[in-house]
């Protein structure tokens, strides 16, 4: 059965402040993921709702990002779960 890869993206131009990540992690549904520095100077956590793991990562921090730039890439497990 194929896993559907998810591309993690950030809805706002910015700048990479933290990557929480690493390649082969494995993340819950709504982990915080990156923290992204908007244009207009506020910091947002970029998350997915999925859980699986993480197959790429396309950023460092520092990196300048552009709206709808895939960060990383999650390839779905399928399983429900959760994180605070």
């Amino acid at each position: 059965m194929l896993k559907p890869i998810h591309a993690i993206e950030c809805a706002q131009n910015g700048t990479v402040e933290q990557v929480y990540v690493q390649k082969n992690s494995y993340v819950y549904e709504w982990e915080r993921l990156f923290l992204v520095k908007t244009e207009d100077g506020k910091l947002i956590d970029v998350s997915i709702g999925a859980s699986g793991h993480i197959t790429e990562i396309n950023v460092t921090a520092g990196d300048p990002i552009n709206r709808k730039l895939p960060l990383a890439l999650l390839q779905d497990d399928f399983i429900i779960t959760g994180s605070d």
